[in-house]
């Protein structure tokens, strides 16, 4: 017998084990109690973060995106979209202090444009993905980029 068996601590649980007294699993692990939170659709944080800073007045910290969107978002996550969105071209930053304020520059169309472009720019045959991709839509969608591709350059759609 062990000095904590003998005093009635016993071992410590393995991590993620309940440990008897009714104390939960270390953060991030489901524990089966109640319903594990809704898995996000790829891109679907992006589109909030973006959408959160588009509403805003001007030029907004990451504190302030973090608290738009509520729902128990950790403050690092903020960043880490914050930054993926600005290295994708869809937000800006200046400093301010020790952080950064953010500013969209992009909308949600504009940043689907920009995964598009980037799937593009990963492929090696690029005659043979816009070909494929456009023997791919539909009559309304072809009609749509002819007319898009009519247009002289500058000229914008409302």
């Amino acid at each position: 017998m062990t000095n904590s068996e003998r005093d009635g601590r016993g071992a410590s649980p393995r991590h993620g084990q309940d440990d008897g007294r009714g104390a939960s699993p270390r953060h991030g692990q489901d524990d089966s109690r109640g319903a594990s939170p809704r898995r996000r659709g790829q891109g679907e944080l992006e589109a909030q973060v973006l959408a959160a800073l588009r509403q805003a007045p001007g030029a907004r910290t990451a504190g302030w995106v973090q608290e738009r969107l509520g729902g128990g978002l950790a403050y690092t996550t903020v960043i880490t979209i914050l930054t993926r969105l600005h290295v994708k071209g869809a937000v800006s930053r200046e400093r301010a202090g020790r952080s950064f304020e953010w500013t969209a520059v992009a909308d949600e169309a504009g940043l689907a444009a920009l995964r598009m472009r980037k799937v593009l720019d990963g492929e090696a045959d690029r005659d043979a993905v816009l070909t494929s991709f456009v023997t791919g839509l539909s009559a309304h969608d072809e009609r749509l980029l002819r007319d898009l591709l009519a247009q002289e350059p500058g000229e914008a759609e409302d």
